[in-house]
């Protein structure tokens, strides 16, 4: 019962990462040009060509890491590129959280939402921390239980 009730958990968990990843990587990809200029308002200390890099590659490497959380295969290597991406999202954010600046977090298009105020949360900087951190939270859980799955725990 237990250890049903422990993979039902990590599918649950994998799936809900899935679902963050494939959602930020396809609102990044329509709009790779927003996505960039979100990046430039984190003044990351990155020059302008490496944060152009990140701006055409994470979107990719997010969307594979949701694919492949899904499909299974090689979801080991998915879930530790997942735990740097939250680890990265956590930085990033808190960093900016830390020197005050009052931009959008870049990860989603929320303008489907009806509710201005709720979208403007949902898109700061201290919710985008948050977000991140719980998420980072649930990838490492995942990247921790592979190898109990794999001994047949």
């Amino acid at each position: 019962m237990k250890v049903t009730i422990e993979l039902d958990f990590s599918r649950l968990v994998r799936w809900l990462l899935a679902a963050v990843l494939l959602l930020a990587s396809v609102s990044k990809l329509a709009n790779p040009q927003e996505f960039y200029a979100s990046l430039v308002a984190y003044q990351l200390p990155l020059a302008l060509p490496m944060v152009r890099l990140v701006a055409i590659v994470l979107p990719w490497l997010e969307l594979l890491c949701g694919v492949l959380l899904l499909a299974g295969g090689t979801r080991q290597a998915a879930q530790a590129w997942t735990v740097v991406l939250f680890t990265s999202f956590v930085l990033a954010t808190g960093q900016a959280w830390a020197r005050g600046l009052n931009i959008s977090c870049g990860c989603f298009h929320l303008d489907f939402l009806a509710n201005p105020g709720l979208v403007k949360f949902l898109d700061s900087i201290p919710f985008a921390f948050f977000r991140a951190a719980l998420l980072l939270v649930g990838a490492i859980y995942l990247f921790r239980q592979q190898p109990l799955r794999e001994r047949g725990a």
